[in-house]
């Protein structure tokens, strides 16, 4: 196993060595620029490691992969650093920061891209709309690719294309032997199906290629109802998701608005024809009484920063999650009612249904076995002040335990914090022993490990 090292563990001029034959930079501590790239989306996480590679291309991964292997370190491996574990650093370790590996090119005629390991959503989505071509890629235009799609990859067009991981060509991946391979449904298969919903355990992944669909303009937005009508809303939401067509995603969403005043909204974006979509929409725009009926047509790019404002960098965060076996009227109750215990106006209470094309795929086909359609809650808790994090992360903790009852057993991996190994099994489901294997085979020493991990058995 790897092990942790502090710098002065290492010798000046193995340090120097490697540095030299980066051609991106090594920054350690008291370098300008460390403070600022050891930094992650969730203000909650404050580590400080040894070393941070900033890669400037594959050839930058395979060495620092050879040396963290050579040298004992504890490894994390950073692309856009926005999930709320904060694996992406690492304390005393060495980090492999993908985010200057910004290369990325759109093939129209074929509908491919190929995009680094430290492109964003929001970059991707700006290269692929100048074609009006998009694929399933997040709902904060800040988050990393690889990160989302090494996990699964929900997103606003998840019911109508699957998931992002669904939409994988192929990956270049540099494994901890130090050597790259590619994996596509050709070759290494059994790394590609791995990396398709198995996170960051096999290896640092360089480069995605994805399979791309025609996006134009799209009818989205939210409509925003007060909060004494929760149950109400919830019940449509329930009926109306059930019977929507692919091209609709739908979240329902407990927040506090602007002004300081809870409510909940139904959050949606119909991705086909604008006169189709305002006929699928007026139920939703027509039920009760809004406060607010903010759905309009948007480019697709736009859509994808709805909910940026929401999600900035830096505040505290604490995340629980659960795939709900149904949305029952007795587990509405339960969320209704904790929601209006909210600690933070800056706490936000997700349920999103996936269904239509994710269920299309079967469980054992990829590494994401949560195929069946089903809705995933999502519990979220953000603030400002760090000395406030006893209150806001037992109010998270006590929303969770309430919803328990109606709980599949189930988690989507890229929602899940460091929560223990029985919860890393319960994100891979039926799936886990086979990803053993693959660890076995790709990481037998568990070099990657700062992830949610598959321990290799070997």
């Amino acid at each position: 196993m790897a092990t942790t090292i502090a710098t002065t563990d290492l010798d000046e001029a193995t340090i120097q060595e490697f540095s030299a034959g980066l051609r991106g930079t090594l920054l350690r501590p008291g370098d300008d620029g460390y403070d600022a790239a050891r930094r992650v989306w969730n203000g909650m996480i404050d580590r400080k490691p040894a070393l941070i590679a900033r890669c400037a291309g594959a050839a930058d991964v395979i060495s620092a992969v050879n040396f963290a292997r050579n040298n004992n370190l504890l490894v994390s491996v950073r692309g856009g650093g926005h999930n709320v574990s904060g694996n992406a650093v690492c304390d005393r370790g060495l980090v492999l920061d993908l985010s200057p590996m910004k290369g990325l090119r759109v093939d129209p005629a074929r509908r491919t891209v190929r995009a680094e390991g430290g492109v964003t959503w929001g970059e991707f989505d700006r290269e692929t709309q100048a074609f009006e071509l998009a694929t399933t890629g997040g709902v904060v235009s800040t988050t990393g690719i690889a990160g989302l799609t090494l996990g699964g990859g929900v997103g606003w067009l998840v019911r109508k294309y699957g998931l992002a991981c669904d939409n994988l060509l192929s990956v270049d991946t540099v494994l901890a032997d130090g050597q790259l391979r590619t994996a596509s449904a050709m070759e290494n298969a059994d790394l590609f199906w791995g990396v398709r919903g198995g996170g960051g355990n096999f290896g640092v992944v360089t480069s995605l290629e994805y399979r791309l669909h025609r996006v134009g303009p799209v009818l989205g937005g939210m409509v925003l109802h007060p909060q004494s009508k929760a149950k109400e809303v919830l019940q449509f939401y329930r009926e109306f998701t059930r019977s929507a067509p692919e091209e609709l995603t739908a979240y329902a969403v407990f927040v506090t608005s602007p002004d300081g005043v809870p409510v909940v909204a139904i959050v949606a974006c119909y991705s086909g024809p604008l006169e189709t979509g305002e006929v699928v929409m007026r139920p939703l725009r027509e039920v009760g009484l809004p406060v607010a009926d903010l759905i309009r047509p948007m480019a697709y790019r736009e859509m994808q920063t709805l909910f940026d404002a929401a999600f900035p960098a830096g505040l505290q965060n604490y995340w629980k999650s659960n795939f709900l076996k149904e949305l029952s009227d007795d587990a509405m109750d339960v969320l209704v009612a904790q929601a209006a215990k909210v600690t933070s106006p800056l706490s936000v209470v997700g349920v999103e249904y996936y269904g239509g094309a994710a269920s299309g795929v079967r469980e054992d086909e990829t590494a994401f076995p949560h195929r069946q359609a089903q809705y995933n809650l999502v519990i979220i808790a953000q603030w400002t002040d760090p000395a406030e994090a006893d209150k806001h992360m037992q109010w998270t903790r006590e929303t969770w335990e309430g919803m328990q009852a109606f709980s599949s057993g189930r988690v989507y991996v890229n929602t899940l914090g460091l929560e223990g190994e029985e919860r890393v099994r319960e994100a891979f489901g039926a799936n886990y022993e086979r990803l053993v294997t693959l660890k076995n085979t790709y990481d037998p020493t568990n070099l990657f490990r700062l992830n949610q991990n598959i321990k290799p058995s070997v």
